[in-house]
């Protein structure tokens, strides 16, 4: 690394972030240090390329180190961390070190560019090496993505790039484990997140260039004929395919060079909701990257074409799931249930959603050359956002809610993020693409009605996405968004609608807050928002109330509240402002949601500054009506006793002073006073117990906010009324039970928590009471007994926190310089700049220190005083063993001590104690922090022979990384001496307390809580208050404070108090850091062992509090764990000897469910002791033990994991960091330790499994589990893969009667086989192994003639006949390209693996003890009947099991002769009659053949010959319902994913199997067709016996049996499934291919000649088979029969990816085909299916224009059909149709349909108009807005003529004779005109009803109703009943918003409409 020195003052901004929402870190204002980024300066010596927002150095009261010091502490984790790499110690140094780094960043230091990019190359290396231990990797991978945890930080191409290769075969390894070589059995595969998550920081630095190899690499693995390979190479394409331009520009490299066939890959899975999501994901990726490439074409689609863009459109459709009409899901499950392996590439849905790749893909996609262009990403989102307005409304909430919501929000937050970055210069947009304010003005009025909706919402996380969308949306465009939020909020605010709007609106104006308080003119409402907001503050409405307090909140840090009108005669009062809010409140209600209010224009600022001015004057009466309403609400709060946590009570308690500190922070000095002498007022007159806390943190904000004015009115009066309360009320004076506090002590606990509250933070003004304070502190401890105690004590504490802690006292809105000015209407709002604030801070004079310690030096050394006296039986309270006065007085003793001690413990210097080394900060005390001997010293500590034992892993002591942190004391003041002698008399008066206790009060369970609290802090209180977990409270407190004012691509805009604040953290990081682990002292070491007496102690609670303190005080004591092991052990052993329950509980928690585990795991001193006392302890006769034991297994296991012992890296990497000075020596000696550590653990290891060899043999079951688990796991090693003991064991152990213990003994042998092999195959060698490099004596390499066109046909062709040169059992070569050669296996190996002297051994001795005894017992049991249903299925473990042993037969290795095994087999087959018997043949039978694999053909055959003809036997007439899936599993296990030729006997008999339509035996049939089935689909493509079994299956599609039928239809659509087949001869041509085709690549599947003939011959011979089926027939025939094979067939083929093979039947074969089936009413299952199919086929996608004939087809049915039935039914999928295919569906197409609906309005059946109507609603509600306008315009016209052209005629007087007698007949003309009637009220009904939500209603909707009203509402029958359903409706849907709505109809169509909807009560 660079040695020369950086300025690096500002700190590094990557880690902390995440913790309070920083979404960007960095700025572009410049900073200290912008100047380096010049290009003067040495490029070596960069640090950022943006500049940093907060100087959080500069702002510390102290100086801190230089930028040489922080390079310097850089350098030695370096120096280290190589050391630790070289040495190959990864585990526990490089861990150690590179946690170190992460808190050396988590410091804000720098990194210049060129560090950061060799660590990023290190630890990406170190995260994917093969051989490091998968759990450090993980480590090593999130440090690589925290480096790279900003794009800014580094730059693609330009800083670094990367290579995918190392992920690339990580990940082939987890999800093609077929393809990357051995079976690894040695766990070291990583966790899929870490890689995936790799992925997605690594995509953006692989080089584009490698684009083409990325393709080459993994296209070849395509297949549909095995789903699985589509999915895992979708996944890896997203993962690793750059999505970054190529530098330079290359064409071969833009976008739509590779595009289509992106497009044609995806086009190959049709309806699976996986692929979808991962090719938005990628598209959205590449829009994301290329917008900034200037080389890129960019038009208004973005970088895609407009057919590209309108199919992704289309598809995010179908994401969204919209529920439509009667439709079916888009997506089908049955296929994405076949992801398989692919799984593991998914990216984590709850980090990426699909609505946030959505809302990526359309925002990078926007430019202005989207505006002016009819057809656009833009118009296309107007398009989407119309379709589905409706489904944003609160009433219409489902499913979809949450996913709109998240859609519409990341929408808004993209675009926001997008245009800041852009307009700040951050992003290299090219000029003509950056977002204009033409875009952000459509953008905004596009997303806003929506968002109106949105925040109504009944759903909470709904509510929330849209609140902050609404955030978004008016930072964009105030003047668009303010005016409609107002004028929907004033309604709710002044309680004229329901309360869940006020609710919504409070928390609107919540987000909305800064961008009022800073807009013009809408400033002015703010005063007057604030007082309708006052009423939320409700006892009876707690979350209302929260809401109000943030809202006011939100107010006060942005603006300041203080009377403007003063000293001014041009305004006085806020009479002008209230007049003028009044009429702009009128104005909304006049206008309502479409009001404009555009004060820009229409105020002069002179006016509106008069206007806010006098607002302003309303603040004193504001903050008086407040507080009375806060004082309300403390009354009514319930006791505290009954809230709960997390209840709206305590969130209110903790919300107040969250509150309370902006408002008085903003508050002008005159209305201070006001507050505080209200605030004064209620605490000398009221004692409120239940509002004690919340009281106590109002008086804490006025402290705060003016310290010297709060104590002076205070202070006095609170010390007055706590001497009164005890010696008046006599307070405090007697001990009491329980933690109630008592009536008569309320007085004093409120006044005590009053002052507490008051003394804390507050600074130096608390000395001018100094003898006061004093004085009442003694005095209380004096006089004070029982519950009160502790708020004694804690004002001690906090007083002590004030005098001696560093902490900002600064909560000021403005600087002093602007406050000094004046503050006016120009500040509000402001935002201050992060670069240039002037923080007061508050640090510890001498003064203060000297009072801390005569404070401490007083109450401490009188408490430690007492607690010696009480124990030493000196004390006047005695310990009598009834009263627990002496218990009393020692728990309030010790309490005060450790609050004494936490006061004061920044004045604790660690150096002082001891002179420490600092390991890690808190942030990193996790379990696996290193010990004393594991960080180790040159002297090895212990006993010199076990010192290799102990595993000692660093060999220098750590360097003092100590930072200044403004400790105020120095060593030789008499202070800091006085200090730490006070804290070496605490851990000895503890230690006597502990001593005198464990003697004499064991069962003092009150006593030991105190005392174990006490030691915790004595241990971790040292230079930092950690036992309050300072830090993390205020990091969480900061957090929720800045989220309402972090937009994207802002950075730090926060209030003045907030950016304080966050200094006041960063000085914690520092104290933090500081309070590193320290050396043990001879004080720590007794106390260590106190604790762990109690640790074991016989009382639960006493355990639990001594292993909380000890797991505290292990983190922050060097070797602490080492040195407590030995004592823990033998207090284990000695209660496991004992049977001493508590204490063998207490043992196991502490040693097993501890940090103690992973140092015992590395100590092999203790290691073999433990895990023996372990075992022996799970045999105890208690139930809570053996849970406990069961739990721990894992982690005992996990001590005998295998050690590191070999990683493979590359050295150029490692160098990177590799330290100026030669460090060899040392490396040297490390890696010798390390290697003899290993050795001897290793040797530890071996021989404790040995010698548990005997114990598993012998013991109970239980016990012998957990005991052979152990074994197993010391004992399986790759160097000797196993003892001759544990290999009799397990193999002896596979026929164990116990159940359990033999499913343990066949895993561990199938492990131990499987490991010989792998071991093998690596060529003996740990490294091939590692580097999945196998040898195969039967794999070979193929050369594929590619070149050669009739290659594919001859490659296939060789599948049909059974001799073979060589067998391909992978079902991807040549699927979709060829590649120059591909794997395959010897038909006829001439050599097997050859096993080494070590491998045959242990083969031989396995061999030996499998006898024909051992094979017979082994197939008894697995005969045997499961104990549970769930494991009644075929064992592929079993299967696997016994292939090895059969391995070991056939080559002559055992006893057990293969004609013996035959035997047996005949015997466990017996008669066949018991299923359990076929299960264990077909386990059997398959292990026999699987064991021949790849071995020569001679043994194959052999095994064949005897396996063939018992299978055959079976399958012609042994299967039944019962054991048919045992031989359905065999079959797959045999012949999946293997070469066909491979099991050529069973594939031909199967493929002989020929229909009968005359037999009787239905179910073998079917068993029959289901076993070739299963063939076919698990061959493939490389099935290629389907000829004649085609033409037999159609032949037969009418069998009569229902079993047959619906296997005859499931094989079809498999057989036409796996014919497909693409087989371009390479990638290059295949993306040629698809370029020249189109945009979207090549239309897949489509269908051959002879599928097209088969199915026009299958449909003709349905249509004559109808015409034959007499009408009404209710027995079965040829028609309904073969009809149900087809709909089955259809079924299945329509739901997996090969649907559109059938899109060009649709129209002509299928849809009137269907219609017909649909209407045989005799057989409901016919019907049912049709139905089923039908509604499949709006959901099959097609290709732009390819719908044309299957729309006119529907149009054709639905005017023309003669049965009403078919009319009604091609309604469901109109509507489906035109909604699905909304972006591709061409404009005439949309009028056809339209036209159709509407005339459909006019049939003579009332079932199909109703139908219609709904239809036609439907349809125009989901229409683009564009084109909604035009039909709507052309509908209302053509319906109101309609309705007033067919007017009823009115009756003749000579009819009225004819109905008095019953006999009238309507004349046809007047059905006709009742008709046309009945068609335009519906149509008129449905144009109405298509707006159910919108308020106001459109400007034509009174008109229509009116119309309704007027002229259909006194019809008789059907027309009169739908209007007045149309009205009633219309109100009933408005109920919420129906006043608002009423305004948009006139008075005279407002009295029509009452004329209708209003009944007479008489009626």
């Amino acid at each position: 690394m660079e040695t020369e020195s950086t300025k690096m003052t500002e700190l590094f901004a990557s880690l902390q972030t995440a913790q309070y929402g920083d979404t960007d870190s960095g700025a572009t204002s410049p900073g200290p240090g912008a100047q380096e980024t010049g290009n003067s300066v040495d490029p070596q010596r960069v640090t950022r390329s943006r500049p940093r927002t907060y100087p959080y150095s500069r702002y510390l009261p102290y100086k801190v180190e230089s930028g040489e010091e922080q390079l310097s502490f850089l350098n030695e984790i370096l120096r280290q961390l190589y050391i630790c790499v070289e040495a190959g110690d990864f585990a526990v140094g490089a861990v150690h070190w590179t946690r170190a780094l992460r808190n050396w960043l988590e410091l804000k230091f720098e990194l210049t560019k060129e560090q950061r990019v060799r660590l990023v190359k290190l630890y990406y290396e170190l995260a994917l090496a093969p051989g490091v231990d998968p759990s450090a990797g993980e480590k090593f991978a999130s440090t690589f993505t925290v480096l790279l945890k900003r794009k800014h930080y580094l730059k693609s191409g330009v800083d670094i790039t990367l290579d995918w290769r190392p992920l690339f075969r990580e990940l082939k390894g987890l999800v093609l484990p077929s393809e990357s070589g051995i079976a690894q059995t040695h766990g070291m595969k990583r966790n899929y997140r870490s890689l995936t998550k790799m992925c997605t920081f690594a995509q953006l630095y692989f080089d584009p260039k490698e684009t083409p190899r990325i393709f080459e690499e993994i296209l070849p693995y395509f297949t549909t004929s095995v789903t699985e390979n589509a999915y895992i190479v979708s996944g890896l394409t997203n993962l690793l395919l750059p999505t970054q331009p190529a530098a330079g520009g290359f064409d071969g490299l833009l976008p739509q060079t590779f595009m289509p066939t992106l497009f044609h890959l995806w086009s190959l899975v049709n309806r699976s909701k996986v692929v979808d999501t991962t090719y938005i994901d990628l598209l959205s990726r590449l829009a994301r990257d290329h917008l900034t490439g200037s080389s890129t074409p960019f038009s208004e689609f973005g970088i895609f074409t407009e057919e590209q863009s309108s199919t992704i459109f289309t598809a995010i459709l179908r994401l969204l799931e919209i529920p439509v009409g009667q439709a079916t899901s888009p997506y089908s499950a049955s296929l994405d249930i076949t992801v398989g392996l692919a799984i593991y590439l998914e990216r984590d849905p709850r980090k990426h959603p699909v609505a946030h790749n959505i809302a990526r893909w359309i925002v990078w996609s926007l430019s202005p050359s989207s505006i002016d262009k009819p057809h656009s990403v833009m118009s296309n989102l107007e398009g989407l956002i119309q379709a589905v307005e409706t489904f944003f409304h609160p009433s219409n909430s489902g499913g979809w809610t949450r996913s709109l919501s998240q859609l519409v929000h990341s929408l808004c937050d993209f675009f926001v993020m997008r245009w800041n970055r852009e307009r700040k210069g951050e992003m290299d947009t090219p000029t003509e693409r950056r977002i204009d304010q033409a875009l952000k003005h459509r953008f905004v009025l596009c997303l806003r009605d929506v968002v109106f909706m949105g925040i109504f919402a009944k759903s909470g996380s709904a509510m929330d996405l849209s609140l902050a969308s609404l955030q978004c949306l008016a930072y964009l465009e105030p003047s668009l968004v303010l005016p409609g939020a107002l004028q929907r909020i004033y309604p709710s605010m002044q309680g004229l609608v329901e309360v869940h709007r006020t609710t919504s609106s409070l928390r609107a104006l919540q987000v909305l807050s800064k961008i009022l308080v800073r807009t013009k003119g809408f400033r002015c409402h703010v005063t007057t928002l604030l007082g309708l907001a006052l009423p939320g503050i409700d006892a009876n409405d707690l979350d209302k109330t929260l809401y109000t307090l943030a809202f006011i909140q939100s107010i006060c840090y942005n603006i300041p509240l203080q009377d403007l009108t003063k000293g001014r005669e041009d305004v006085t009062g806020n009479m002008l402002a209230m007049e003028w809010i009044t009429n702009e409140v009128t104005r909304m209600e006049q206008e309502g949601v479409d009001v404009q209010m555009d004060y820009s224009d229409g105020l002069s600022d002179q006016d509106e500054e008069l206007i806010l001015r006098s607002s302003t004057a309303g603040f004193a009466e504001f903050l008086s009506s407040f507080l009375g309403r806060v004082f309300t609400l403390l009354e009514n709060l319930p006791d505290a006793a009954r809230t709960r946590t997390g209840s709206p009570e305590e969130n209110v308690i903790n919300t107040l002073p969250a509150t309370f500190l902006p408002l008085l922070g903003s508050l002008s000095p005159e209305l201070f006073d006001i507050a505080l002498n209200k605030i004064a007022d209620f605490v000398a007159n009221h004692v409120i117990h239940q509002a004690r806390d919340a009281m106590a943190f109002i008086c804490s904000a006025l402290a705060k906010v003016n310290p010297q004015k709060t104590l002076r009115r205070l202070a006095p009066a609170l010390i007055a009324s706590i001497r009164s309360e005890i010696d008046e009320n006599g307070a405090a004076s007697t001990r009491n039970t329980g933690n109630e506090v008592l009536p008569r002590d309320r007085g004093l606990v409120w006044n005590v928590s009053m002052l507490s509250m008051s003394v804390v933070h507050v600074g130096e003004p608390v000395l001018q009471y100094r003898q006061e304070l004093f004085d009442i502190a003694i005095y209380m401890q004096d006089k004070c007994k029982g519950v009160p105690t502790l708020h004694v004590s804690n004002f001690s504490h906090h007083l002590l926190l004030n005098l001696t802690g560093t902490y900002t006292v600064d909560w000021s809105l403005y600087e002093d310089g602007m406050i000094d000015r004046g503050v006016g209407p120009n500040d509000w709002g402001t935002t201050p700049d992060p670069q240039n604030l002037n923080i007061k801070w508050h640090v510890p004079n001498s003064e203060e220190c000297q009072f801390a310690l005569d404070l401490v030096k007083a109450q401490g050394g009188r408490a430690l005083q007492q607690l010696q006296s009480l124990i030493a039986g000196t004390s006047t309270v005695k310990r009598d063993g009834k009263g627990k006065e002496w218990s009393d007085e020692v728990s309030r003793n010790l309490m005060l001590t450790r609050l004494l001690l936490s006061g004061v413990s920044v004045l604790f210097d660690p150096r002082g104690i001891d002179t420490a080394t600092p390991e890690e900060s808190e942030s990193s005390s996790d379990a696996d922090m290193p010990d004393a001997n594991e960080l180790g010293s040159d002297k090895l500590s212990g006993e010199q022979a076990d010192d290799a034992l102990a595993n000692t892993n660093d060999d220098s002591v750590k360097p003092v990384f100590r930072l200044p942190a403004g400790y105020v004391l120095d060593d030789d003041d008499a202070l800091y001496e006085d200090l730490h002698s006070f804290r070496d008399r605490v851990g000895t008066t503890l230690h006597d307390v502990h001593q005198f206790l464990i003697l004499n009060q064991e069962d003092d369970v009150a006593c030991f809580g105190p005392l174990y609290s006490a030691y915790r802090s004595w241990f971790i209180d040292v230079g930092l208050e950690r036992s309050a977990k300072v830090l993390d409270r205020n990091l969480r407190l900061l957090a929720a404070d800045i989220h309402p004012y972090k937009l994207s691509g802002l950075r730090k805009e926060y209030p003045r108090p907030l950016l304080v604040r966050r200094a006041l953290v960063y000085h914690l990081q520092r104290l933090r850091y500081n309070a590193y682990p320290r050396r043990q002292t001879e004080m720590a070491r007794k106390l260590l062992f106190d604790l762990v007496e109690g640790a074991i102690s016989s009382y639960t609670e006493v355990r639990r509090q001594a292993q909380s303190a000890g797991e505290a005080a292990f983190k922050v004591i060097i070797g602490s764990r080492s040195l407590v092991i030995p004592t823990l052990l033998n207090a284990f052993e000695k209660s496991v000897k004992e049977n001493d329950f508590p204490r063998i509980k207490g043992s196991l928690y502490s040693l097993l469910f501890s940090t103690l585990t992973r140092p015992i795991s590395r100590n092999w001193r203790y290691a073999p002791s433990v895990i023996k006392t372990y075992l022996s302890a799970s045999m105890a006769d208690k139930q809570s033990i053996q849970r406990l034991c069961s739990t721990a297994t894992l982690s005992i296991m996990d001590i005998g994991r295998p050690l590191e012992r070999m990683a493979i890296l590359d050295r150029e990497t490692i160098q990177l960091i590799a330290p100026t000075e030669d460090v060899q020596t040392k490396i040297e000696k490390k890696k010798s330790l390390l290697v003899r550590q290993r050795a001897a653990v290793e040797k530890k290891k071996a021989s404790l499994s040995t010698a548990l060899v005997e114990k598993a043999r012998k013991s109970h079951w239980k016990q012998a589990s957990r005991t052979a688990a152990i074994v197993i796991s010391l004992g399986m090693r790759f160097d000797n893969i196993a003892s001759e003991d544990i290999v009799d064991l397990v193999t002896r152990g596979a026929i164990n009667e116990h159940p359990n213990l033999r499913g343990l003994y066949t895993g561990a042998f199938t492990a131990l086989m499987s490991l010989i092999e792998s071991r093998a195959a690596a060529g003996h060698q740990y490294e091939n192994y590692l580097l999945d490099k196998p040898y195969l004596p039967a794999k070979i390499k193929v050369e594929s003639k590619q070149e050669d066109s009739g290659w594919t046909d001859r490659f296939l062709a060789k599948f049909s006949k059974p001799e073979a040169e060589y067998y391909v059992d992978s079902d991807h070569p040549g699927w979709l390209v060829w590649t120059s050669s591909f794997p395959a296996y010897k038909a006829d190996p001439d050599k097997d693996l050859e096993y080494d002297e070590k491998e045959t051994q242990v083969r031989t001795q396995v061999g030996s003890l499998l006898d024909r005894n051992w094979f017979s017992q082994t197939f008894d049991q697995i005969k045997q009947e499961p104990r549970d249903a769930s494991a009644d299925r075929f064992h592929v473990t079993n299967a696997l099991f016994l292939a090895y042993t059969f391995e070991l037969v056939s080559e002559g290795l055992t006893k057990a002769r293969f004609d013996d095994i035959k035997e047996e087999v005949q015997r466990t087959l017996g008669d066949g009659t018991d299923r359990h018997q076929h299960r264990a043949t077909s386990e059997i039978l398959a292990a026999i053949l699987t064991s021949a694999i790849d071995k020569p053909m001679k043994r194959r055959v052999q095994m064949w010959e005897y396996v063939f003809p018992i299978v055959s036997d079976i399958f012609s007439d042994g299967l039944t319902p019962e054991n048919v899936s045992y031989w359905t599993n065999f079959l797959h296990f045999v012949i999946q994913a293997k070469d066909p030729r491979r099991s050529w006997p069973i594939v031909d008999w199967l493929s002989s199997f020929r229909l009968d339509m005359y037999s009787n035996a239905a179910f073998k049939e079917s068993c029959k067709i289901r076993l070739l089935q299963q063939c076919i689909s698990d061959m493939g493509w490389h099935f290629q016996l389907e000829k004649p079994i085609l033409a037999d299956f159609l032949k037969h599609i009418d069998h009569p049996y229902k079993g047959v039928r619906e296997a005859l239809g499931q094989s079809l659509a498999t057989l036409y499934r796996t014919r497909y087949h693409e087989s371009y001869k390479d990638v290059e041509t295949l993306m040629k291919a698809q370029r020249e085709a189109s945009s979207l690549g090549t239309r897949p599947y489509t269908p051959t000649s002879e599928f097209i003939n088969n199915m026009k011959d299958v449909f003709e011979r349905i249509e004559q088979w109808r015409q034959a089926r007499p009408s009404g027939q209710q027995t079965p025939s040829s028609y309904t029969s073969g009809s149900k094979t087809v709909l089955l067939w259809l079924d299945s083929s329509l739901a997996f990816c090969e649907c559109t093979q059938y899109t060009q039947f649709f129209p002509g074969l299928f849809l009137e085909q269907l219609l017909h089936m649909m209407d045989v009413k005799e057989d409901q299952e016919l019907q049912g299916l049709a139905y089923h199919v039908f509604r499949h086929i709006p959901n099959i996608p097609h290709r732009v224009g390819e719908d044309a004939e299957l729309i006119a087809a529907l149009i054709r049915i639905g005017r023309s059909s003669p049965l009403w039935h078919q009319r009604l039914r091609v309604l469901i999928n109109m509507q489906v149709i035109f909604f699905r295919r909304l972006f591709l569906i061409s404009p005439q197409h949309q009028q056809d349909l339209f036209d159709c609906v509407a005339n459909m309005l006019e049939d003579v059946q009332l079932e199909v108009r109703l139908g219609a109507s709904s239809t036609l609603s439907g349809m125009v509600r989901c229409s683009p807005a564009a084109l909604r306008s035009e039909f709507i315009d052309k509908l209302n016209q053509r319906f109101t003529k309609m309705l007033i052209d067919s007017q009823l005629p009115k009756k003749a007087r000579s009819a009225l004779t004819a109905a008095d007698s019953g006999t009238s007949t309507p004349t046809p003309e007047q059905t006709r005109r009742v008709l046309l009637r009945h068609a335009a009220v519906l149509g008129l009904g449905a144009l109405v009803q298509a707006f159910p939500y919108s308020s106001p209603p459109p400007k034509w909707i009174p008109g229509v109703l009116a119309t309704l009203a007027n002229k259909a509402n006194n019809d008789p029958g059907m027309v009169g009943k739908s209007v007045k359903s149309i009205l009633s409706d219309f109100k009933k849907t408005r109920q919420d918003t129906w006043q608002m709505d009423l305004k948009a109809f006139s008075q005279e169509q407002a009295e029509d409409l009452d004329g209708v909807l209003w009944k007479s009560y008489f009626a």
